[in-house]
């Protein structure tokens, strides 16, 4: 098998997994074109440890960690089977690669994961196991552990960080109407540095993007960002990125995601 692309997915607000707006659709296509993975991998910021542990278990429960939405997102499953041998395949490369990972055999899949697969691979037919977001991490070290976990891309693992173009969880429960100008600046930006392959600008993202305070009053949403890029660098740098248009919703959440190699990588 090819080595497969690396993804950034924005997963915005557990709506999304009922109300798709433009990024599910994208996503859905983009599933469509992708060689079939051996399994996903998938790293969330609603998964956060001090050391990177890795999901084990055969069949992943889907976690509903959220409160005060939908009553009918609580009825959603996303019944993807695990990956166990992938998983721990995953332990031995991170361990290998100067991140000591465990095992954690109980561990579900959080929204971050389930809610952008849902539309990715609706039929729930990719194995899918989930890694979690060391907390210790900066711009460096989230390219870093991305960069660990990269040479799975050669044996079938679908690397997919999982977070948010942009995050303000205060404005989001604001319930603000017309789209904030702050989001579309500050995600442009970030889309040129991508389109680009510019990925000095996009490790810096968090300190010269416009807005980039507002954006991100903290910082986990952004890593997975860094960490699929990193994923793609191979050691020659990470090629420039595909967008995957997904609009702005909520006023204040940016749904772009992008696929880093993906050239060659398609049907």
């Amino acid at each position: 098998m090819s080595r497969l692309p690396s993804l950034f997915v924005s997963h915005g607000a557990p709506t999304f997994a009922i109300d798709p707006g433009t990024a599910g659709p994208s996503l859905t296509e983009l599933g469509r074109s992708l060689p079939r993975p051996q399994a996903v991998l998938m790293v969330s910021p609603h998964w956060m440890t001090s050391m990177p542990r890795v999901g084990t278990c055969a069949q992943p429960a889907t976690i509903h960690d959220f409160g005060g939405f939908d009553p009918a997102l609580y009825q959603l499953s996303y019944p993807a089977a695990g990956h166990a041998a992938l998983a721990q395949r995953t332990i031995v490369q991170l361990t290998q690669a100067g991140w000591p990972a465990q095992a954690d055999e109980r561990r579900g899949l959080d929204h971050g994961a389930w809610v952008p697969l849902l539309h990715l691979f609706p039929e729930a037919d990719v194995p899918v196991f989930q890694v979690s977001l060391p907390l210790q991490l900066d711009a460096r070290r989230a390219w870093a552990f991305g960069q660990a976990l990269a040479p799975l891309a050669e044996e079938g693992v679908l690397i997919v960080g999982s977070g948010g173009l942009t995050h303000n969880l205060y404005e989001f429960r604001a319930a603000h109407g017309a789209n904030e100008a702050y989001v579309a600046a500050f995600a442009g930006w970030v889309r040129e540095a991508v389109e680009q392959g510019d990925n000095e600008r996009l490790l810096r993202a968090l300190d010269d993007a416009p807005h980039a305070q507002r954006a991100h009053p903290t910082a986990e949403h952004f890593w997975p960002l860094l960490i699929a890029a990193g994923a793609a660098d191979a050691g020659n740098g990470t090629p420039p990125g595909t967008v995957i248009e997904g609009g702005i919703t909520h006023g204040v959440l940016a749904m772009d995601s992008y696929a880093f190699g993906l050239a060659g990588a398609v049907h």
